[in-house]
């Protein structure tokens, strides 16, 4: 259990729910500024705003009235240093995510091809990274290189075989004269 009494999994859950249709919103989101030389960037001063709302906003809020600690200075530095890493890392992925899907227009890229590729190489990256910082190499097992294996296998085949759209929901309801 965690300190919330909530389970991890639950919270694990959510972030899978959330970060299965990012994609998806971000490039609905950037599609509807309808300005196709700048409306991935309109798009991610909106999903910045977004990130300070949530990541900025409701922790002084809840921290305040925990009565924890609202002095940004007073955190230890190497927290704050890693986090602020952490906080620009996924700031410059969101940017890259809205990059990509505007990186191809004709013919233009599909959103589960991007997903699936970060989605599919992200837990590739975080194993090598976390396995190398720990010092873990010489503890590798051969599930844990097949489980690698496996997830680039699996992004690849989603890339390689995702459905293709069709017409958008309203073209297929309004009948043809």
């Amino acid at each position: 259990m965690s300190t919330t009494g909530i389970p991890w999994y639950v919270w694990a859950l959510m972030t899978v729910i959330c970060w299965g249709t990012y994609g998806v919103c971000m490039h609905t989101g950037s599609a509807s500024m309808k300005n196709p030389e700048h409306g991935r960037i309109m798009a991610f001063l909106w999903v910045g705003l977004a990130y300070f709302l949530t990541a900025v906003i409701a922790p002084l809020i809840i921290l305040k009235l925990k009565g924890g600690p609202v002095d940004f200075w007073a955190f230890p530095t190497k927290g704050w240093q890693w986090s602020l890493i952490a906080g620009t890392l996924g700031a410059i992925g969101a940017l890259g995510v809205l990059l990509a899907f505007g990186a191809s227009p004709n013919p233009p890229v599909y959103v589960p091809v991007v997903m699936s590729i970060i989605f599919a190489g992200a837990p590739i990256v975080n194993a090598v990274v976390n396995t190398t910082k720990n010092n873990g190499w010489a503890n590798v097992q051969w599930p844990f290189v097949l489980g690698i294996l496996l997830a680039a296998l699996g992004g690849y085949l989603v890339t390689k075989h995702a459905p293709k759209s069709g017409p958008p929901a309203e073209a297929k309801a309004s009948p043809t004269p």
